[in-house]
Order: C-alpha cells, then structure tokens, then sequence
C-alpha cells in the first residue's frame, strides 16, 4: 500500500516539472525499480492512472525499467545474479555479497509538452 503516496509524490514531481518547462501536460514518466527497492511496479501502475485523473499527467504514459540485484564476489570482484539457493559466485564458488544494485527507485525522465 506504501505505493499510493510514492505515486502521488511522483505526479506532483512531475506536474512541478511540466510547470517550469511552461508546458501544458505530461506525456511520459521513466521510472528504474529495482526489485529490492520495496515497491512492486505493478501496483505504481494501477495507482498513477486513477491518481493522475484530472492532473497534467492524465493520459501519460508510465514506463518502469527493472533492475535485478547483483551479488559481488569478495574474492574475484565478479558481479552476478544469484541463482536459486546459492550466493556461490560463478566464477570461482565464493559466496557473494550484496550491493546496491537492485534497490534502486527514481525517475530517469519526465517527457512534457
């Protein structure tokens, strides 16, 4: 549930935006999610098209890019995905240790016109 206020948060982004480009509407909003971010994509979706009703976003198209998370190796420096039930680096069998990648959430872009 958590989805609805980031959602609203990003059409007011958005419409501050639109507002200081002199523009009269939102076409497109580019957002990365990693999966580890805490948010699910799919509930953004839903809530940004009954939120965005009656603002400059309605009608605009949301895109979300999803990031996966990677592991790094402490012993090679590999990067990788872990595999189901295993942190073992590819390469060399080390477990893997977590990074940042994959909790990524914040807009790329916001196309207006």
């Amino acid at each position: 549930m958590h989805e609805y206020p980031i959602t609203e948060h990003i059409i007011k982004m958005a419409e501050k935006r639109c507002r200081e480009e002199h523009a009269h509407a939102v076409r497109r909003i580019d957002l990365v999610c990693g999966d580890y971010s805490g948010f699910v994509p799919e509930s953004i979706h839903m809530y940004f098209d009954i939120i965005a009703e009656g603002t400059l976003c309605d009608g605009a198209e949301i895109e979300i890019r999803r990031v996966k998370p990677k592991l790094r190796c402490p012993a090679c420096g590999t990067m990788f995905a872990r595999r189901p039930m295993s942190f073992a680096c590819p390469e060399c069998g080390t477990d893997g240790e977590p990074t940042e990648i994959g909790k990524e959430f914040y807009i790329e872009s916001i196309e207006v016109e």
